[in-house]
């Protein structure tokens, strides 16, 4: 019966949207009367509406994963010698898969609690280092896939997320933001003076500065994405940067034996037991790299929906479990992706304060139109378009978001120790720990760390540092101090 309860629920509070006296009050009441189901059947008009801003995250979703699969192939394509042609037919399988296996079904049907499993962005620097040390696509997918089960399965993603405090999460998200920001804007004059046109940069920057400002003075931030990347698409080829479509329409190999061949698509065969040795530490340094990355997307929820709209929220734990199923799946059928949280997608639809189903089924839909149109990849894929959608829709956010969460000076404090360990080793370093000393009270607000059981305040906190320092540790990630596992190479 209760199902029936919800149903009407739904349908029967909602309210056509010119009886609100403002489009963003329409849009809180459409967040506080949804109650999605928990792998149940939701169903488009009877437990969500789509709504024209959900076009917005799912265009900037399907730019944001276009640029960043590419980068996570292209980043094994390089060291194991494979042509640019394999990268572009690499990712519109992935699309395929991400699309109509997962993104449709669990985020916009079975789980809409669940945001889109997209793209692990912090670990492609790893990515050569992990071919160095004889790791394969496949082994490294399936291992990732375990461990991120066993997390979600615990409720260890949601655990960590607790224990994490304001400011660490605000120092955290800061740090990611900057050093983001920082190496768009760098990558995107590289390109420009790679080609002897500097001002092209330039002129594209400066003019998606002036953008953002007058939408956040609007309070329309939600459409920077798709008005920044057409901006800059426009102002690069006014200026006359060389841009030309290369990527016709057609459908890539579907055969996981192809992709898998000795010979063929990653030309590496079936991975054996020494592959699934070697990439061990970098699967679990992936998976807690998990936490701090879900952690800022939940976050965006929380600052942009109303108070009553808790129902809506993004469950941590079944993130994780879509993304581990996500990451085996892809990766069996020939995918080279690595699974995260889709960060393109989730920060543009709280913004926009939109919830996660409807953008979802649009998101999938406008994926596979990329895949099999082409053309859509080559634009994404353009220096201008792709790092202005980045600079716009991840870390200027994400920036913002932190800075909003460090306002005292209690917060402050740990967001600058966390800010400090992770530009000295990195972010999984810095986040675990400042969350040890951040629980012990040695840092930020002292009385948090009385409020907390002993398991909670130093045992879980302890183990997490030490796992990932002996990880890290082992993979060569502290500077200064060779790895640990040479024997494997």
């Amino acid at each position: 019966m209760s199902h029936h309860k919800t149903d009407a629920t739904y349908k029967s509070q909602r309210r056509p949207s010119k009886s609100f006296e403002s489009r963003a009050h329409y849009l809180e009441h459409e967040l506080t009367i949804m109650s999605p189901k928990r792998w149940g059947i939701n169903l488009p008009f009877r437990d969500y509406h789509f709504e024209y801003e959900d076009l917005v995250p799912a265009l900037a979703a399907t730019i944001g994963k276009i640029v960043m699969v590419a980068a996570v192939v292209a980043a094994f394509a390089g060291p194991l010698g494979l042509a640019p042609e394999f990268v572009i037919e690499n990712v519109r399988f992935e699309m395929l898969i991400a699309a109509i296996l997962f993104v449709i079904l669990f985020s916009g049907v079975l789980n809409p609690n669940a945001n889109l499993a997209g793209t692990h962005g912090p670990m492609i620097p790893m990515i050569p280092l992990i071919v160095a040390s004889g790791g394969h696509p496949l082994a490294l997918g399936i291992m990732v896939g375990v461990f991120g089960l066993i997390l979600s399965v615990t409720k260890g993603g949601s655990k960590l997320m607790m224990l994490t405090g304001e400011g660490v999460r605000g120092g955290l998200l800061i740090y990611l933001g900057a050093v983001g920001m920082i190496s768009q804007v760098g990558a995107l004059f590289t390109w420009a003076d790679g080609i002897g046109m500097g001002y092209v940069a330039f002129a594209v920057i400066l003019s998606t500065v002036l953008m953002y400002a007058f939408l956040a003075r609007i309070k329309m931030r939600w459409l920077s994405i798709p008005l920044g990347s057409g901006l800059a698409l426009v102002i690069a080829l006014l200026l006359g940067a060389p841009f030309e479509f290369v990527t016709e329409p057609g459908i890539p190999n579907l055969s996981p034996t192809y992709w898998w061949g000795e010979s063929t698509g990653w030309n590496m065969g079936w991975p054996e037991l020494h592959h699934f040795i070697a990439v061990t530490p970098f699967a679990v340094l992936a998976v807690a790299m998990w936490s701090p990355d879900f952690l800022g997307h939940r976050v965006f929820q929380e600052l942009n929906y109303p108070d009553k709209a808790h129902k809506v929220l993004m469950n941590v734990d079944d993130t994780m479990a879509v993304a581990s199923v996500r990451q085996m799946v892809g990766s069996t059928l020939g995918g080279g992706n690595l699974a995260s949280s889709w960060g393109t997608y989730m920060i543009p639809a709280a913004i926009a304060k939109r919830p996660i189903p409807a953008g979802a089924v649009l998101t999938g839909v406008l994926c596979v139109v990329a895949a099999l149109w082409g053309y859509p990849m080559d634009l994404a894929v353009w220096p201008p378009v792709l790092r202005v959608a980045l600079l716009v829709g991840v870390f200027l956010p994400l920036l913002e978001a932190g800075m909003q969460m460090t306002r005292d000076a209690k917060t402050s404090q740990s967001a600058g120790i966390v800010m400090f360990a992770s530009a000295f080793v990195n972010p999984v370093f810095g986040w675990s720990l400042t969350m040890l000393l951040d629980n012990l009270g040695l840092i930020g607000d002292k009385e948090r760390g009385s409020t907390l059981a002993h398991l909670d305040r130093w045992i879980i906190p302890l183990i997490t540092f030490i796992v990932l320092g002996v990880v890290m540790a082992s993979v060569g990630m502290l500077p200064g101090i060779p790895a640990l596992v040479e024997s494997f190479r």
